[in-house]
């Protein structure tokens, strides 16, 4: 391997670390990272972790300071609310479009991911629920078999995941009636009954969201 492809390996392992635990939850909004701290948690050099702090500034996820560091940054409350309507716009039109054995296929695995996440509160894995959680809702998107709207609502991955953990807390708190909503969805969904799954979807989305910053 060459220098320059070991210091691109290097970067992209050092952004892909850092990102993770953004997303994750471990740096919280407000957060200083430091760059001899990351070099020396992660086991590269500076030098990949300055690019890959510069990428995660570009995408807004951190705002660096010369000479201090890079602070966390939050999700203000506007981008929470467009990244709700988002969601809510694309799962509805999708289980709208989908046809009958999409949706009881569908529905059947989402079944079981219900009882996985009801274990996972059980056991206060909030991690694992938020896994789970984002699985659960990518798979209304799938149910429409459309590739355009998948890849639009990978887009929104990140954020909706970031969002979860921030809120992790109010996850919690709320665990019976995320459960009960979230088997709501799957009996509309069952149903065919597309007017009653963007009413409960839509109450769940704002319930959930909450502040992100």
């Amino acid at each position: 391997m060459s220098r320059g492809s070991e210091s691109q390996s290097a970067a992209e392992r050092a952004y892909s670390h850092i990102r993770g635990q953004i997303l994750d939850g471990e740096h919280l909004p407000g957060t200083m990272l430091g760059e001899a701290a990351l070099a020396t948690e992660i086991g590269v050099s500076r030098t990949p972790v300055r690019v890959a702090l510069a990428r995660l500034q570009d995408e807004g996820w951190i705002r660096i300071y010369p000479k201090r560091g890079a602070i966390v940054q939050g999700i203000d409350e506007r981008t929470v609310a467009e990244l709700a309507d988002a969601r809510y716009v694309l799962e509805t039109t999708a289980v709208e479009r989908a046809s009958e054995p999409m949706r009881q296929s569908l529905a059947d695995r989402l079944d079981a991911l219900v009882s996985q996440q009801r274990t996972a509160f059980a056991e206060e894995d909030v991690a694992r629920f938020i896994d789970l959680t984002l699985d659960f809702h990518r798979g209304f998107v799938e149910s429409n078999g459309s590739q355009v709207l998948l890849e639009m609502y990978s887009l929104l991955s990140d954020r909706h995941r970031f969002t979860l953990f921030i809120n992790s807390r109010r996850l919690l708190e709320r665990c019976d009636e995320i459960i009960a909503e979230h088997e709501d969805l799957v009996a509309h969904l069952r149903a065919g009954d597309s007017a009653a799954f963007a009413e409960t979807l839509q109450g769940h989305i704002a319930e959930n969201a909450g502040p992100a910053h």
